[in-house]
């Protein structure tokens, strides 16, 4: 790529990535409760999804699903009912992502967990889908390689993606140093419980 491409590229895809969405909130949830370190974990699978739907996207494939959105529906629904559930076992101070009060005990969230709700939120999206669908393609040059500018491509979208979930991450995590100060645990679930819920269904009726 050339840089007079790079100089529209990686503002527009930073400028979508960085808008907030159903990712970006659930990695600020998750900054809040479990801590920008195991909230990595979800990032992982975010990555794996979007760098996913990139590609399917630039070769045509979005097209289809989103001619047939069955598939889609099907992951909108399930996804944003889990992680409606999730929310509301943290709105009652309860669950694997639920701050736990002092002399509180239990299994957190596992890392596959953790990657499997960054995935299904990734791949779920169709507002994800109809960008890389509109955006991507304008991008690829047909008379050079594709597989080639893929990568390139996709790897600027995940290492901007990345730095935006980072930044999410760390103001729930400041958000959550600021308001447990209180010393009040509840009141901090009910938030990210009620972001949480938020998503699940922004993810279902989006």
């Amino acid at each position: 790529m050339n840089f007079a491409l790079l100089s529209v590229f990686v503002p527009t895809f930073f400028f979508v990535s960085i808008t907030p969405g159903m990712c970006m909130t659930l990695a600020m949830t998750l900054g809040m409760t479990i801590g920008v370190k195991r909230s990595l974990w979800m990032m992982v699978g975010e990555l794996a999804g979007v760098g996913l739907v990139a590609t399917l996207s630039s070769i045509g494939v979005a097209a289809l699903l989103l001619n047939y959105p069955t598939i889609f529906i099907i992951f909108k629904y399930v996804g944003g009912a889990y992680l409606a559930y999730i929310g509301v076992l943290m709105w009652l101070s309860r669950g694997k992502m639920a701050i736990k009060a002092d002399g509180d005990s239990g299994r957190p969230a596992s890392a596959f967990e953790l990657m499997s709700q960054g995935f299904i939120t990734a791949i779920a999206n169709p507002k994800g889908w109809a960008f890389f669908v509109a955006l991507l393609p304008p991008f690829l040059i047909p008379e050079q390689p594709l597989a080639q500018q893929l990568v390139s491509l996709v790897a600027i979208i995940l290492t901007l993606e990345f730095a935006c979930l980072l930044i999410y991450a760390s103001g729930g995590r400041t958000m959550r140093t600021l308001l447990m100060q209180s010393g009040n645990v509840r009141i901090m679930n009910r938030i990210a419980g009620t972001l949480m819920v938020g998503v699940g269904i922004w993810l279902a009726l989006g």
